[in-house]
């Protein structure tokens, strides 16, 4: 991987996977197949890398298990394959994060970008009107922040390189389809170009809304460190992240957030 994910787990690409060095736990990687992104897809019928990604939830260092789960914080990878998905990118098919049975929030997300290019497609609701909408494209070490209650899929921007990264979720997470299946994807479709750019066609299924699409910001009012693996953050500061599972704790930042 070309940033340092903050402890000693690994992707593995040629066949999709993650391995744990010395000190490390996670569990055996979730295999998605590509008849559960099809849904969300424009053209569900298209051909593209079977798996789509590897993904596990609850990784860590062996030292910080107890302390994660006092914490409720979930930490979770996730690597994709490369190429296309027809004329798409290779990508997740879209959710919103369930409430949580502790506070009733739907809790955020916090990316952080390990290998290739991500594009987090977010939009406000996953109804007929999805709000405003916003595709942050972030690199290597950089980060994104998804609010409380958006939709929202994860997007390989470069087809030639896999994407490989980590989030910070609450360990009471869960995902609803239901709104994102019901329009058949979110407000806007990745295309990519024959030069591998990516370009945006509207869903005829959401009320017109227009797309931002920009980099990443780097968060500083949430206490984020630019330029320092997040997992290490968190090793540094454990109480640094409870906001991701209590969102309460930002109740004001999260009013107009823009990511």
């Amino acid at each position: 991987m070309s940033s340092d994910p903050g402890l000693p787990i690994t992707a593995t690409t040629d066949v999709l996977g993650w391995t744990y060095g010395p000190g490390a736990f996670g569990p055996t990687p979730e295999l998605r197949r590509l008849d559960a992104i099809r849904p969300s897809l424009r053209n569900p019928q298209c051909t593209g890398p079977d798996p789509v990604y590897a993904i596990v939830m609850d990784v860590g260092r062996e030292e910080h298990r107890a302390d994660l789960r006092q914490r409720h914080l979930l930490f979770g990878a996730v690597a994709y394959a490369a190429g296309r998905l027809g004329d798409e990118p290779v990508r997740s098919q879209g959710h919103v994060h369930a409430a949580s049975p502790r506070n009733g929030w739907s809790t955020p997300e916090l990316y952080e970008i390990w290998q290739g290019r991500a594009c987090i497609l977010m939009q406000e609701t996953a109804t007929d009107d999805p709000g405003r909408c916003f595709a942050i494209t972030a690199g290597p070490g950089e980060v994104v922040l998804v609010p409380p209650g958006w939709a929202h899929a994860t997007i390989s921007a470069d087809p030639r390189v896999p994407l490989v990264f980590g989030a910070w979720c609450d360990r009471a997470y869960g995902f609803v389809y239901d709104g994102v299946r019901a329009h058949g994807g979110l407000a806007h479709f990745p295309l990519l170009t024959d030069g591998d750019q990516l370009v945006w066609v509207p869903n005829p299924r959401y009320r017109p809304q227009p797309l931002v699409a920009r980099g990443p910001r780097d968060y500083r009012e949430f206490g984020l460190e630019p330029g320092v693996p997040i997992y290490r953050q968190y090793e540094r500061q454990p109480a640094r992240f409870a906001w991701v599972p209590d969102p309460q704790l930002k109740a004001g930042l999260w009013q107009d957030f823009e990511p």
